[in-house]
């Protein structure tokens, strides 16, 4: 009997399948070469926890609870990364010693191997048990191995170095490492790929005297992701991205802008680059538009996910059922402004408007939305291309972002000719906003004319639930917060003491916070009268405006993030 005949016969003892749909499944690994389990999970007819189960029937081991497991460091530093990655297993910590988890047992050889590394460095051999793959996959991105890869990697171009130049072919896959490539290739594939699977909105290669130290964004905080490496390879690394990116490899001395397109998988994924030089060399960001997993989130998007109070939901819903007006949305980049105005769309989006956006980039595609994508380099600015959307009969329009004061102009002018504009502008606060518009030379009447409202907002690190603790506040930090220790005495904080499900950092996800400008008539008549923005802000706040600082306080008495979280994103007032 076959191995795929047995673990089929354990399938069906299971009750996971059916005679008839065990065939089917051997038919198409038979057809595709797959393994017969592999060949059921893409035709879902099992799981994975299924297939851990038959495997282990079939091989004789346990299967584990991966909740309560915790990767063992010290032993998966002492694997070889080869045996790691292509045996797909994991040392986790065990009362009895250390106990190997795999998803693959038919790999016996490597599993020997490891066997005998261990006694070698007199520890005690591994046992053996089933997990599901998810887990492997899961254990690999918590754990220091990527880290550890790209150090070994780094440490492979330094070796390189004196062997000729990079390749220089634009060519980049993600989802494996070409062992013909040159180590400078395989260190920056390497580094995208494992972006990528940590959703990292950016990485930063800086140059520094020390080397090039590689950073990752991660929940809008920039995280060292190794040790600097060999200042000497920051050139090849800087000059392999300008090649993907069609850059000038010979220009060095002045700020270049470009993007590519790469496959992780079968995902499609957009980068942009932005080429920076410094004093010890160039610095290099690159921007990851993972277009995908942005489609799988904003199919659930909703005003209510963003996590706005009620109160605030209520005003802004008021404010995008309006007929005819300007939905302003402002605040720093990477602050949600974008995603607000997709949740905002795709709640108005009920097939009767007509709704055109003009955007730079396009992050996502709106369902019966016509949507333009800026292309300076073809002189496809926002004022041009706002000025052919007014021709092509729009009800609604979203204007990514307000640059200048001619897009100011047309968008002002549109939002007074019955049409509902949404678009944002980089500001502070939602009192900075005036003085930008009034900068740009745009007439305060004509502008409060226009304006339904003003939304300003920041996104706060929530708290990791898994290792959420409470915190003592000294007196001292309080006030430093610009709190009163008397009224925040019995406040109970918290704070994040770091996990595997958190990275180690305390904080999982984000929501937005937010101020909202409802113009009234006396706030309308005060901006046209051009006096200060301090006295506007303090007739609004009169009014019931909720600041930036209050919403983040909220949080912060609701134990959804910290003092220190919040000090980061917001004005202490």
């Amino acid at each position: 009997m076959t191995s795929q005949e047995r673990i089929g016969i354990i399938f069906i003892k299971m009750g996971a399948l059916t005679e008839e749909r065990a065939s089917v499944a051997a038919q198409l690994a038979a057809k595709e070469s797959l393994r017969f389990g592999e060949a059921c999970l893409k035709l879902g007819l099992i799981n994975e926890e299924h297939l851990a189960t038959a495997l282990a029937q079939q091989y004789g081991l346990k299967v584990v609870d991966v909740t309560c497991l915790e990767i063992d460091e010290k032993t998966l530093n002492l694997i070889p990364l080869d045996l790691l990655h292509k045996a797909r297993l994991v040392p986790v910590k065990h009362d009895g010693g250390p106990l190997i988890v795999t998803a693959d047992p038919t790999e016996i050889h490597m599993l020997d191997d490891i066997e005998r590394l261990l006694r070698e460095l007199n520890m005690k051999p591994g046992k053996l048990a089933m997990v599901p793959q998810s887990y492997i996959d899961r254990a690999f991105k918590k754990s220091g191995y990527t880290s550890r890869v790209l150090r070994e990697t780094a440490t492979g171009v330094e070796s390189e170095l004196t062997s000729g130049p990079a390749d220089s072919e634009n060519i980049i896959t993600l989802d494996k490492t070409n062992d013909d490539s040159s180590k400078v290739v395989q260190l920056l594939d390497r580094i995208i790929f494992d972006a990528v699977s940590k959703r990292v909105s950016d990485i930063h290669l800086e140059s520094g005297a020390g080397g090039m130290t590689v950073k990752y964004r991660i929940d809008g905080v920039l995280y060292k992701v190794m040790e600097p490496v060999d200042r000497r390879i920051q050139p090849s690394v800087i000059s392999r991205l300008k090649v993907m990116s069609e850059l000038d490899i010979s220009e060095r001395r002045t700020p270049q802008d470009g993007r590519f397109k790469a496959t992780a998988g079968d995902k499609a994924i957009d980068f942009r680059v932005s080429i920076m030089p410094g004093i010890h060399g160039e610095d290099a960001v690159i921007r990851i538009l993972d277009k995908e997993h942005i489609s799988r989130e904003f199919e659930e998007l909703t005003l209510e996910s963003l996590g706005f109070s009620k109160k605030g939901l209520t005003h802004i819903r008021k404010m995008i059922y309006e007929p005819y007006g300007m939905f302003l949305v402002t605040g720093p980049t990477g602050s949600g402004k974008s995603t607000t105005l997709y949740a905002a769309l795709s709640e108005i989006n009920t097939g009767s408007d007509k709704i055109i956006t003009i955007e730079d980039p396009v992050e996502y595609q709106l369902k019966d939305v016509t949507q333009i994508a800026v292309n300076e380099k073809k002189g496809l600015t926002f004022a041009r291309g706002l000025r052919s959307i007014l021709r092509h009969d729009p009800d609604k329009i979203m204007v990514g972002e307000i640059r200048d004061a001619e897009t100011a102009q047309i968008a002002i002018q549109a939002a007074l000719t019955g049409h509902l504009v949404f678009t944002t502008v980089h500001a502070n606060n939602v009192f900075d906003v005036i003085g930008r518009f009034i900068h740009m030379g745009i007439e305060p009447y004509n502008f409060v004319s226009s304006l339904n409202c003003v939304l300003a907002q920041r996104l706060v690190r929530l708290l990791c639930t898994k290792c959420k603790r409470p915190v003592a506040i000294d007196e001292k930090t309080l006030v430093e917060s610009g709190l009163e220790p008397e009224k925040y005495a019995h406040t109970v904080f918290y704070e994040g003491a770091g996990c595997e499900e958190c990275r180690h950092t305390g904080f999982r996800g984000r929501k937005a916070i937010m101020e909202l400008l409802d113009l009234s008539d006396a706030v309308r008549d005060m901006i046209a009268s051009r006096q200060p923005l301090s006295l506007i802000k303090k007739r609004a706040v009169e009014e019931g405006m909720a600041t930036l600082r209050e919403a983040a306080i909220e949080c912060v008495i609701a134990g959804e993030t910290t003092l220190k979280e919040i000090n980061r994103v917001t004005f202490v007032e």
